[in-house]
């Protein structure tokens, strides 16, 4: 099998928090990103020839073709309430450099998520995935597909320090500007910038057999639900910055600015004009531990729902900080 480099090709806007379902930016095993190094190059010749190595490969196809595999009309199984893949926001199987990338995810498992208030193993964060972003059902944990997903992020965790970030392990930083974004200038710049992709309407675009889409949908019924990580502005932006238009970005340098992408993720999560499956799904029981730009009471500080969902942010992350608490987002 031939040799896959991180930086491989690009799919477009998302989705999925997208890891997706993403992993989580406060509890790592990772301290802090080693500087001046390489982007992460995966050999895919190196997978084992044996039963574990089948499971491995199994694992990445499953990443590349979820829906075609567990999707509605899945020949493996019927676990997905839609037809996105795992890929269209763990880009290239997970890989990436700054697209929600899953090479430490066997090493940051079990942690804690404040989105469920619990300690997560790596099965259970797979599994939040399948039921959020998808809106499916649980894998069960005895199942080939469970045992591929782990055994494929086992088998890329052998490539990435244990000690210390890779460059590319976490989505690129955003700068907040001191207005609010605004979903009326991210119209305007999903119209030049995603809908030859994703369509005017946020609708995606399948492969040639629809088995799953290329270009994911953004909004509608069979989109992410507001309880996926890609439903909050700030993540979204970080990813949209480090992966979007993907026809003139490139890893690591970004075409888009801060307030353009946290515009475009306005834009994108405005439910007064989107509709989401499953829109009552509400999480973060603990108010503290909730991330900053998940836009659903209460809140433990003193700013609106709208500011919580447009920012500006740099107030709330300064009351959070004057208080000592810690601003996750």
């Amino acid at each position: 099998m031939k040799k896959i480099v991180v930086i491989g090709i690009l799919f477009a806007l998302p989705i999925m928090i997208f890891n997706s379902c993403n992993s989580s930016s406060a509890n790592t095993v990772a301290k802090e990103e080693t500087k001046d190094e390489s982007y992460i190059t995966i050999d895919t010749s190196k997978i084992p020839n044996d039963k574990f190595g089948e499971s491995v490969r199994y694992g990445r196809e499953l990443m590349l073709r979820t829906a075609y595999y567990i999707g509605p009309n899945g020949i493996k199984g019927k676990y997905l309430g839609n037809k996105m893949n795992c890929t269209n926001c763990h880009q290239d199987a997970g890989t990436k450099p700054y697209a929600f990338n899953l090479m430490s995810s066997h090493d940051n498992y079990p942690q804690y998520r404040g989105r469920e208030d619990k300690v997560l193993t790596l099965a259970e964060r797979v599994n939040n995935c399948v039921m959020r972003p998808h809106s499916g059902k649980p894998l069960p944990l005895d199942s080939d597909e469970m045992v591929a997903f782990l055994s494929y992020f086992k088998w890329i965790s052998k490539f990435v320090p244990k000690d210390s970030l890779f460059k590319g392990a976490k989505n690129l930083k955003i700068e907040f500007p001191a207005v609010a974004a605004s979903p009326e200038r991210g119209k305007v710049l999903f119209t030049e910038n995603c809908a030859r992709c994703h369509g005017n309407e946020g609708e995606g675009k399948f492969n040639e057999d629809k088995s799953g889409y290329v270009y994911p949908p953004l909004w509608g019924k069979y989109a992410y639900q507001p309880g996926s990580s890609m439903h909050r502005v700030i993540k979204q932006a970080q990813w949209l910055k480090g992966n979007m238009p993907f026809d003139k970005v490139t890893v690591g340098k970004p075409y888009l600015t801060d307030a353009q992408a946290l515009d475009i993720a306005a834009y994108v999560n405005d439910d007064s004009v989107h509709t989401r499956p499953n829109p009552k799904t509400l999480d973060y029981p603990d108010p503290k531990a909730k991330a900053i730009d998940y836009a659903h009471a209460p809140f433990i500080d003193p700013f609106s729902e709208k500011q919580h969902r447009l920012g500006p942010f740099k107030p709330i992350i300064e009351y959070w900080k004057k208080q000592g608490w810690e601003a996750i987002y």
